[in-house]
């Protein structure tokens, strides 16, 4: 038990060392004696978790993409929710895994991972935008998925540059705001 723990901690120390490097500079310039020392940790304890900084990268994209799979799970699965539900959770999941967010999204970040992320929604996104606006057409729908999900990560990035510091929900219904009514959210009174 005391292992475990023990483990646990390591690294979640690997983890924010590393996270807080990739905040300053690109991966291509990490080094794993960067991210020991920064953590306060000796080599061969990275090396007892990890292969190599893709590795852990890797790692822990799974495990933010296992994260983000589990919140929207339940509302996926539901036969009425509305697009607004399945936004605010990838909020709250994003605003919940901060320091990865602060770092993906970052000027350093890694592009391919957010291009994952927003392929794993597309799916999703296109059915529920189906189900809610039937008289538009699958090729209309796909493309405002690309339109919409580009300004929803340049959303992202403006929440994360800012610290967060609005509830998730907020930006939610903001981004959905945004969506469904373009430039005449600015003449809206009722902003989130």
């Amino acid at each position: 038990m005391k292992t475990d723990h023990r483990v646990r901690m390591s690294q979640r120390m690997i983890r924010r060392a590393f996270l807080d490097l990739l905040k300053q500079k690109p991966m291509q310039r990490i080094t794993v004696k960067e991210v020991c020392e920064e953590a306060g940790i000796h080599r061969g304890t990275f090396y007892a978790h990890y292969t190599d900084l893709y590795d852990l990268l890797h790692q822990i994209e799974e495990e933010m993409t296992k994260n983000l799979r589990h919140a929207l799970e339940p509302l996926l699965s539901a036969e009425n929710t509305d697009p607004l539900q399945i936004t605010t959770a990838v909020f709250q999941c994003l605003q919940e895994n901060a320091d990865l967010c602060s770092a993906i999204l970052g000027n350093h970040g890694e592009e391919d991972f957010v291009r994952r992320l927003l392929e794993m929604g597309r799916e999703h996104c296109i059915k529920a935008y189906s189900k809610y606006y039937q008289n538009a057409t699958p090729f209309e729908i796909e493309y405002f998925y690309v339109f919409a999900s580009s300004g929803c990560i340049g959303l992202l990035r403006k929440w994360v540059e800012d610290g967060m510091l609005l509830p998730a929900s907020t930006v939610a219904r903001m981004a959905e705001s945004i969506m469904l009514h373009g430039i005449s959210y600015l003449n809206a009174s009722d902003h989130p």
